[in-house]
């Protein structure tokens, strides 16, 4: 009932402006296809609520509470309130880390070995494959409410023919009935809500392949900006699903910061001068404040060296450059205040004691820059009213308004990633670790705060730690169809009671970059021709010790090539 009159008073309602006319419209939206509401659930059920957020190409460092300088007070909340996890791993790169933490698999045994492009071979399908089953269908079936904003990514992208007609629909000047086949869209793979975009790349102030549910959203209100509209939508689920006695699921899957690197205005100003020290200043200083927190030791992790092709002191684009980072931490800091919203939903609807929240990046910050950057398959020429979008090579265009497409480079991506090496992509830990944190009132005896825990944890566990929240499952079958044992482990002993694991091995491939981690070591590769290089494992990777253990490269190099193998890895290029 009280959805309903909120429904009703906002259609009536005419005057929009600012982020409350985007937080109107998708109230609004939120009212049109309820979805299957199980809002006449009588019985009470203790069973945690489950609330997965995920950044887009977001720094190990970037977070306040992991060593960043960028204002995150609502995610440091958290992080002080619950656990930080200082050696949790992604797969390196958007669609593969989506793969897996959906799945509970490695990303190759879901389809998606590679991107969304379907290359015929099983584990590289480009979609999620027949064998796998999600967190939502899994929970739906045990008895949640799911939902999902933000980016999905793990469908195949429907292509138009010819370039100019692909631009033509990039730049919302034509239309097309479906972005992805209907049957890879997020509300038939076990939610019940979904808003976001289907595609990987967005303009944050009107993103391509946005829908409601299965519809496109053809048009959006003034001052929209779609971080703001992600958590907001995900504040409007939260209500929803409080009206029933029933636990919740809900994914939120940002695009922040992903490039385009695109901020308000005011967001911006906060950080103006914040990155004009240059690289070495800012990644000094985040380090130093990492050993603090003590999610790093001096000793076993030394900063290693840094990538980057000329000295600030010598660089002759550092207004352009300081105001890129400037762009890239305001998406960051936008993206916090409206998760602030959603837990002061969680508050205002007794939600948030028993709600386990957990906040990670899907692969390390970006190293992709205007340069390497034209229009076409997922990237805009023009605006919807055709205004030219600048891919500025050169430097030329200050980044931050619509009609600029740009990113960080690698510089700074070195920096988000302090005090590893390289980025996104790369199997090396600048590229697959990632900050964590989990939050959970109820659920977490140690009370003492600001825990750092040094578990070894992987996106592909969240399916087995949600499976033992909800006291189900994980099927042998779903639909009539074989599903694929989950490769992951329950983190649940390690979020409640701080128990801390590390004797299990790991492996890694994207984009021929390679790795297995197992025990004490780790074995890393950027291409197959490259020889191996060993490491201690966890570490910042600056010391390479092939030379001095070759049995040891010998006996992980096996374990590697079994495990491809196994998995049908055999990599391929593709979008």
């Amino acid at each position: 009932m009280m959805i309903k009159t909120s429904c009703r008073k906002l259609t009536s309602h005419r005057k929009h402006s600012g982020r409350s006319s985007a937080a109107s419209f998708l109230l609004l939206l939120s009212c049109i296809n309820p979805g299957s509401s199980q809002t006449g659930t009588k019985k009470s059920d203790s069973r945690p609520n489950i609330i997965v957020i995920m950044a887009d190409d977001m720094g190990y460092s970037d977070l306040g509470c992991y060593g960043g300088e960028i204002n995150t007070p609502n995610l440091d909340y958290l992080a002080k309130e619950g656990i930080r996890f200082s050696q949790f791993y992604n797969t390196s790169r958007c669609c593969p880390t989506r793969a897996s933490l959906l799945t509970g698999l490695y990303n190759q045994q879901a389809g998606i070995g590679s991107m969304t492009r379907d290359q015929k071979l099983p584990a590289y399908r480009g979609y999620l494959t027949e064998n796998t089953v999600t967190l939502a269908e899994v929970l739906k079936q045990a008895g949640y409410h799911t939902g999902m904003v933000g980016k999905w990514h793990v469908s195949n992208t429907i292509e138009q023919d010819g370039p100019q007609e692909q631009l033509k629909w990039l730049n919302h000047q034509s239309e097309h009935p479906a972005f992805s086949p209907l049957s890879q869209y997020p509300t038939n793979r076990g939610f019940e809500r979904f808003y976001g975009t289907l595609w990987g790349v967005i303009d944050f102030y009107d993103p391509f392949s946005l829908v409601n549910g299965t519809k496109p959203v053809k048009r959006l209100p003034v001052n929209y900006y779609h971080t703001d509209a992600i958590n907001d939508t995900a504040a409007s689920y939260v209500k929803q699903f409080s009206a029933s006695k029933a636990p919740f699921f809900l994914y939120v899957a940002h695009n922040a910061p992903h490039w385009p690197v695109q901020a308000l205005p005011e967001d911006i100003e906060k950080y103006k001068n914040t990155y004009k020290v240059g690289w070495d200043a800012i990644r000094k200083s985040r380090y130093e404040k990492m050993l603090k927190l003590g999610l790093i030791n001096a000793d076993t992790h030394p900063l290693s060296a840094a990538s980057y092709d000329i000295d600030w002191n010598n660089n002759p684009h550092k207004e352009w450059d300081a105001r890129v980072m400037a762009v890239h931490a305001a998406m960051i800091d936008r993206m916090d205040q409206g998760i602030g919203r959603i837990i002061q939903v969680l508050k205002e609807t007794g939600r948030l004691e028993n709600t386990l929240i957990v906040f990670l990046s899907d692969n390390g910050a970006s190293p992709e820059e205007a340069h390497t950057l034209i229009p076409g398959f997922d990237r805009p020429g023009e605006t919807r009213d055709g205004k030219p979008i600048v891919y500025p090579k050169n430097k030329e265009v200050l980044p931050g308004p619509q009609t600029v497409f740009a990113g960080i480079g690698k510089e700074w991506a070195n920096v988000s990633n302090t005090p590893f090496r390289y980025w996104k992509r790369e199997s090396y830990e600048g590229g697959v670790r990632t900050p964590m944190i989990a939050y959970w009132p109820k659920g977490i005896k140690d009370k003492s705060g600001n825990k750092v825990s040094s578990h070894l944890g992987h996106v592909m566990d969240f399916m087995a730690t949600f499976v033992e929240l909800a006291q189900t499952k994980y099927p042998t079958t779903y639909q009539g169809r074989k599903i694929t044992p989950t490769s992951g482990v329950s983190l649940l002993s390690a979020i409640t009671s701080s128990q801390q694991k590390q004797d299990r091995t790991l492996f890694n491939e994207h984009a021929y970059s390679r790795s297995v981690r197992s025990s004490d070591w780790k074995l890393v590769k950027l291409k197959p021709e490259d020889p191996w290089e060993l490491y201690k494992a966890g570490s910042t990777e600056t010391v390479n010790l092939a030379a001095k253990y070759p049995e040891k490269v010998k006996e992980l190099e096996v374990l590697w090539n079994e495990w491809a193998v196994k998995n049908k890895v055999l990599p391929k290029p593709g979008k």
